[in-house]
């Protein structure tokens, strides 16, 4: 087909879907980039009805169409509390990718999305390059945060964490645990719990290990695709996720594959959503591989107390001197996957903290992915508010089901100087645990 008839056949599914849209404006009051802006354009009707013949609004100004069309944190809070159920998320992936086809990909991200994130071992080298230099850039901010004052026009003022010398895979290698009494899964860590948050990941095998679960970690995992996806490039997305059925599928040729599980709600509502959806661009033995793996993909937090019943018949009460933890719902986790109540079961199973809930939970914390890097601005707004939230529940811990959405606490809670400290469920699950 040619990039023209492809381009034709995207708008018009485009037009198909926007027929759906009454413009009733419910997605106004859960949009949280229309709520520190308040302009009608940032919010979900308005972008729709920017889309309306997207084919002469791109020749008049792409620039103009991308840059609005860009200023979607795509959390699906719009869709969720949509009265006619408009595919919001697949209308604005689908005009993502009918903009990158006509204007053309930058070159920086064609580099990142179809090189980098398509081969492990480089990425792996270059980070382990990064964690050797990052000290000649890094300025402490907080107890675990640093800001990188030289390389400011790159990175922002953001407050993030050292890189960890080694990734989780490069570390442990093949990762092959026969299940002792449960069943027999593939830990896909994600890439940033993978090369960033490496203690999640110690965290995860901790669990899984602990509960009898067979583990298989195979090297050569790529990153799942959302980020080439959100900014509209398919060839990279299909790429990372062609890297990612050849482990797969080698997995489930050696042997029973219950599950696939990660720590991710990104991770897991792409494999579960995102790669069946594009799944005409692979061949036919492939899309096999990728329907058995959404049919088989799920949340950690998910898997340890819907299929393992962790916390089933237990009652656990916080010690007299339990911390304080609050807990934000990941967009993805939450509204994607339906995740809500799981992690808060794990949460309450360690006695050493005591759950108490912050105001909007379920609101976006604004990090998006590379919504933050390209509207860091707009991000810091949306964060604001939810690192008030948390710091108004009085915990001096906040947990998240998404390493996403750590980074982005992380951040915020460090910019105001807040000692609150960030996890994952798991990670506090684990601390219980004496084995």
């Amino acid at each position: 087909m040619s990039d023209i008839a492809h381009l034709a056949q995207t708008l018009m599914r485009l037009d198909d879907k926007l027929a759906y849209c009454m413009r009733c404006g419910l997605c106004q009051a859960v949009c949280p980039v229309f709520g520190a802006t308040g302009k009608e354009a940032d919010v979900t009707r308005g972008k729709l009805a920017l889309l309306e013949n997207l084919a002469h609004r791109m020749i008049e100004d792409p620039d103009a169409v991308e840059e609005k069309v860009g200023r979607c944190l795509l959390c699906g809070s719009c869709q969720a509390n949509c009265p006619s159920g408009v595919s919001i998320m697949k209308i604005f992936m689908e005009a993502r990718q009918a903009l990158a086809e006509y204007k053309g990909l930058p070159l920086a991200k064609k580099l990142v999305f179809r090189q980098l994130l398509t081969r492990p071992a480089l990425f792996d080298n270059l980070l382990k390059i990064g964690a050797k230099c990052q000290g000649l850039v890094m300025k402490p901010k907080g107890a675990n945060t640093y800001d990188m004052p030289l390389l400011k026009k790159m990175v922002g003022s953001r407050h993030i964490a050292k890189i960890p010398p080694v990734s989780f895979i490069a570390k442990h290698g093949r990762v092959d645990i026969r299940p002792a009494k449960g069943p027999r899964v593939l830990f896909f860590p994600g890439c940033m719990a993978d090369k960033y948050y490496t203690n999640l990941a110690e965290a995860c095998l901790k669990v899984l290990k602990h509960h009898g679960v067979g583990v298989v970690v195979p090297e050569g995992l790529a990153c799942c695709g959302i980020p080439a996806l959100s900014s509209g490039d398919l060839p990279g997305f299909v790429a990372q996720t062609g890297k990612n059925v050849e482990v797969i599928e080698r997995e489930f040729e050696r042997g029973a594959i219950d599950y696939i599980v990660t720590p991710c709600g990104s991770c897991t509502s792409t494999i579960k959503e995102w790669w069946p959806y594009y799944g005409n661009e692979f061949e036919s033995h492939e899309r096999s591989v990728i329907l058995r793996a959404a049919e088989h993909v799920i949340d950690i937090n998910a898997f340890l107390v819907d299929v393992l019943h962790v916390g089933e018949g237990v009652a656990t009460e916080p010690a007299a001197d339990a911390k304080k933890v609050t807990f934000h719902d990941s967009c993805h986790l939450k509204k994607s996957l339906g995740v809500s109540a799981q992690p808060r079961t794990l949460i309450g199973m360690n006695p050493r903290y005591r759950l108490v809930e912050m105001a909007e939970a379920d609101r976006c914390c604004g990090c998006g992915g590379s919504f933050t890097l390209f509207h860091y601005d707009l991000s810091k707004q949306i964060g604001r508010r939810k690192r008030d939230n948390v710091v108004a529940s009085g915990a001096a811990t906040v947990a998240t089901g998404c390493p996403a959405c750590m980074m982005q606490l992380s951040d915020m809670l460090s910019q105001s100087h807040d000692s609150v400290d960030v996890k994952h469920p798991i990670e506090i699950y684990a601390e219980s645990l004496t084995d």
